[in-house]
């Protein structure tokens, strides 16, 4: 059993239902060596649903901002990156119960078990505490990630930031070029280009000229230093 003394000192409160906690943190890849215990996947279906009504009255409440706008901070907050450096935070990954096998390739260090379990702990809290004290949680601990995520622009896709970057720094609006591109017509791979004025400053490859274009931009804003 789990010593959860340490993560209950963090949280400001206590579970007192242990199997509960404990379910929080097992994945799925230990049930072939302990079938009896129960993996933490429905209690994560139920804390990412609590979370997101959780952020998205907070969203409202606070921010006078357009509907577009919200989602996107919203869209920030609890995705998978967000919610793995929370995880890492309140040091979920030494909690985790895994498979020998996924806990030898780095499991307690994966961006998505973290999330996934951060998600999981939140649904525990919400069973077991209600819905006030679980606001309190996810406003602690993943809400007041915002004001960064908002200076940083971080809520933004990387098409908007590099044209936002683009013009305010070189007076140019980026454009999309195809490289290349290769496959059947139902599988296709794109690659495509980022160009300010003649200059490729990124490159990008997809199964789709959208998703080509969207890492096109983050390497160009990865490489703002040549520009």
């Amino acid at each position: 059993m789990k010593n959860f003394a340490p993560l209950f000192k963090k949280f400001g409160f206590e579970i007192e239902d242990t199997k509960l906690m404990t379910e929080a943190f097992v994945h799925r890849s230990v049930l072939n060596e302990r079938p009896k215990m129960v993996h933490n996947e429905r209690m994560e279906f139920l804390g990412d649903a609590v979370l997101e009504l959780i952020t998205t009255e907070y969203l409202y409440r606070n921010y006078n901002q357009p509907e577009g706008v919200l989602t996107n901070y919203r869209s920030a907050l609890v995705k998978r990156e967000t919610l793995a450096f929370v995880a890492r935070k309140l040091d979920l990954g030494s909690y985790l119960i895994l498979s020998r096998g996924e806990a030898n390739s780095g499991g307690r260090e994966k961006d998505y078990l973290l999330a996934n379990a951060l998600e999981a702990v939140i649904g525990a809290i919400y069973l077991s505490k209600g819905f006030e004290v679980s606001r309190v949680f996810i406003e602690k601990w993943v809400l007041v990630e915002l004001p960064s995520i908002i200076k940083s622009k971080a809520y933004m896709d990387a098409k908007s930031q590099f044209q936002e970057v683009s013009q305010a720094e070189k007076g140019t609006t980026p454009h999309y070029e195809v490289v290349s591109e290769a496959g059947l017509d139902h599988e296709k791979t794109f690659i495509l280009g980022a160009f300010l004025g003649n200059k490729k400053v990124g490159e990008g490859e997809g199964s789709s000229k959208h998703v080509a274009q969207m890492n096109a931009a983050r390497d160009a804003l990865k490489n703002k230093g040549k520009w």
